[in-house]
C-alpha cells in the first residue's frame, strides 16, 4: 500500500459512496476497517460540505462488528456509554476510556516486546510481526487521538513475580490516582 505513513483521505459522495482517493477506488466500511487494523490513519470526510464523518463510520464499523457477533464491549460497558451521554459525567468518560486504552496499548506493547526477548523462536514466527501490528493498530483505532501522559505502573527489573504488585508499584498507582481525582476536581 503506498503512502503508509500519511492519513489516508476518503471522500463520501452524495450517493453515500466512499472513495479511496489514494488508489482513486470506491471502498467499503470493511475495506476502512482493514486499513486501520493495518496501522493506517484514515479521515472520512462529506464531498459537498467537507464535513468530517469519521467517528460516525468508525462507529458504524463497531456496531457492524458488534450486531455479528464479535462482541468487544461487553453489555454494561455499552449501558455505561449510554448513560454517559446524559449529565455531567459525559465530559469525564472519554477521557477515561482514552486512558484505559493508553494503558492497555503500553501492556500489550511491553507484552510483545517480552515475548520477542523471551522467546525468540517466536519473534521469527511467520505472522508474528503482522499480529503485533494488528493489535497495535487495533488500540490505535479505539483510542483515537488520545496524547496524554500517564502511563501505567509497571516494574520489568525481575524482580516481582507476573500479576504482582510491588510496594512501589501500589505508591504508584496512588499517586496517579490522587493526580487523576485531582483533574477531576478542577474539571467540575
Amino acid at each position: 500500500m503506498a503512502n503508509s505513513g500519511s492519513t489516508l483521505l476518503i471522500k463520501r459522495y452524495a450517493s453515500r459512496r466512499l472513495y479511496n482517493t489514494e488508489t482513486s477506488d470506491y471502498v467499503t466500511l470493511e475495506d476502512i476497517a482493514g486499513f486501520i487494523r493495518e496501522g493506517r490513519e484514515v479521515q472520512i470526510v462529506d464531498l459537498k460540505s467537507g464535513d468530517d464523518l469519521t467517528r460516525q463510520y468508525l462507529l458504524q464499523i463497531v456496531a457492524e462488528h458488534e450486531s455479528r457477533g464479535e462482541n468487544v464491549l461487553p453489555l454494561n460497558v455499552l449501558i455505561d456509554l449510554v448513560r454517559s451521554y446524559s449529565g455531567t459525567a459525559g465530559s469525564v468518560v472519554p477521557q477515561f476510556l482514552a486512558a484505559s486504552f493508553e494503558m492497555l496499548r503500553d501492556g500489550q506493547s511491553k507484552m510483545m516486546e517480552n515475548m520477542k526477548t523471551v522467546n525468540p523462536i517466536m519473534a521469527n514466527m511467520p505472522g508474528f510481526d503482522a499480529m503485533q501490528a494488528q493489535q497495535q493498530a487495533f488500540i490505535k483505532a479505539m483510542t483515537g487521538s488520545f496524547s496524554g501522559t500517564w502511563s501505567g505502573p509497571g516494574r520489568d527489573d525481575g524482580d516481582t513475580k507476573p500479576g504482582a504488585t510491588s510496594d512501589e508499584d501500589l505508591t504508584l498507582i496512588k499517586k496517579q490516582l490522587a493526580d487523576l481525582q485531582q483533574k477531576l476536581n478542577k474539571m467540575s
